[in-house]
Parts: C-alpha cells; sequence; structure tokens
C-alpha cells in the first residue's frame, strides 16, 4: 500500500511507501482523482519506479523534478513496448530516457537537430531496441506535431538498449562506434562499400558487437580455427588481424587470438556474396 504525495496526471502519481521511500507508479488513470494521503493500491497493469535510482545522467529523483510527466508516460510506454521483445526490461532507465526526449523535444522546437552518425548501425546492432524507441516518433507527432528524424530515435534506442542489456548508454554507443569502425576498415580493404542489405552484412556486424561484448566481459571463444582459416581465406585472415587489433585499442582491451579466424570468415562472406 503506498500513500499519494501528488497526483501528477490521470495517469501518473508520485507516492510513498511505508518506509517513506518516494515512488513513481504509471498505469492507465491511476492518477485520476486521488488526493494527497489517500492510500492505493497499484493495478496488474501499473509499474512502479523507484527515485532511488542513479543513471549517467544523474539521480532518479532530481531528473524527475524537472521532466515534464508527458515525457515520463512517452518513456514508459516505449519501455512496455520494449518488454513485448525482451525478458528483461531495467525500468530504472525510465528517467534518463524522458530526459533525453524532453531535451530532444526542446531542441527540434529550436530547430536544432544534433546528427548521429551511428544512426544506421544503431538500426542494424540494436534492431528490436530501435524498433521499441519508434514509438516516441508516433507519439510525438500525434500529440505535439513533431517530426521525429531516425537520428533522435537512434539515441532512444541506446537507452532501450541500456535497459534491456544492463549496459550504460555510453558503452552502447562505444560498441555502435567501434563497430563502425571496424567496418570502415573492412570496407577500405575492399576498395568499395558492402551492402548493408544483405545477409552477410548483417552477421558480420553482429558478430562484432559481439565480439566487442567479449572482449569487455573478458570472455574467449573455445574453438580455434585461426590455423584453417588463415590457410583457405589468407586475405580475410589478414584483416581480420588488423581489425581485432584496432577493436582492442579501440575499446581498452585484448582481444583473444581465436577471435581473428571467426571474424575472417565472416569477412569472407561478405566479399564472397558482394562479388
Amino acid at each position: 500500500m503506498y500513500r499519494v504525495i501528488k497526483a501528477l496526471n490521470h495517469n501518473a502519481v508520485l507516492v510513498l511507501d511505508g518506509s517513506s521511500q518516494e515512488y513513481l507508479i504509471m498505469g492507465k488513470g491511476i492518477g485520476f482523482g486521488k488526493k494527497v494521503s489517500e492510500r492505493i493500491e497499484p493495478a496488474p497493469d501499473s509499474v512502479v519506479y523507484s527515485l532511488q535510482s542513479v543513471s549517467e545522467r544523474g539521480k532518479a529523483k532530481d531528473l524527475f523534478k524537472e521532466i515534464d510527466p508527458r515525457y515520463l508516460e512517452m518513456a514508459d510506454a516505449v519501455l512496455n513496448e520494449a518488454a513485448k521483445d525482451f525478458a528483461h526490461v531495467d525500468r530504472g532507465v525510465l528517467f534518463p530516457m524522458a530526459d533525453h526526449i524532453a531535451f530532444a523535444v526542446s531542441r527540434m522546437r529550436r530547430g536544432e537537430i544534433i546528427a548521429n552518425l551511428l544512426t544506421q548501425d544503431i538500426q542494424v546492432l540494436f534492431y528490436k531496441e530501435f524498433k521499441a524507441a519508434s514509438l516516441v516518433r508516433r507519439l510525438l507527432l500525434e500529440e505535439e506535431g513533431l517530426e521525429v528524424p531516425d537520428d533522435e530515435i537512434g539515441y532512444v534506442a541506446l537507452h532501450v538498449h541500456a535497459a534491456t542489456a544492463g549496459e550504460k548508454v555510453s558503452s552502447a554507443m562505444q560498441i555502435a562506434a567501434a563497430v563502425r569502425e571496424c567496418i570502415t576498415m573492412i570496407e577500405e580493404d575492399a576498395g568499395k562499400k558492402i551492402a548493408v542489405q544483405t545477409l552477410s552484412y548483417n552477421r558480420l556486424m553482429n558478430h562484432i558487437k559481439y565480439m566487442a561484448a567479449r572482449a569487455v566481459a573478458g570472455e574467449k571463444l573455445k574453438l580455434n580455427m585461426n590455423q584453417y582459416i588463415s590457410r583457405e581465406f589468407p586475405g580475410s585472415y589478414r584483416i581480420a588481424e588488423t581489425v581485432c587489433a584496432h577493436l582492442g585499442r579501440h575499446l581498452g582491451k585484448t582481444l583473444s587470438d581465436t577471435e581473428i579466424g571467426y571474424l575472417a570468415m565472416h569477412i569472407e562472406r561478405v566479399y564472397t556474396e558482394d562479388e
């Protein structure tokens, strides 16, 4: 049971629990007609958010004071959308995501658009996250008449990824940037752009993403294919060595040598498919 501090709108209410900890409860009609000090119990489809959490953007309690409840509702809707595709969603991301949406709206109203050079990569690497984040586009168009570009959706998608993968937004951006640099190196070695629509390209990007994640986590592949791959595909193996070394420097980690053969195999598939 919670005690009402303030009803923010029909769908959001600020409350205290028995130990005087503050929470935000969001759900359809949860705030309608609620009075200060009234005792309430969240409905089964409501979500309870703690104001004790801390993120890269600051304390939830501090962010909450500055955010229009409309953007809290939008962030909540995005997290609910993400929950359709992901088994785990960290609801603590609500406040930094809502803060980002509010800031993006402020920029767009001033005619300022921040370019996101990694948008296309984010769409491929974090496809489900981008799909959930795209709900912001429809909501802001319907409620505020704002056209939201893909670049802004890409940033929201990184918040969704933080909620579903337990990573910081900055870590997700670092991995996306590292993957982009690796792809660029491979394209320069091939002397041409690689078609992003191909299945092999998609697999290559995701392989590099998980390769980076393994490096950060200190995990190693068990099977070593280097001898076979270096003999069969020497060109792809050579660039794979270069890419792995670069990725390690970018992440500040040492990649296992076993990664080279697997990456070379994916590079060879891309080169072969593109012929």
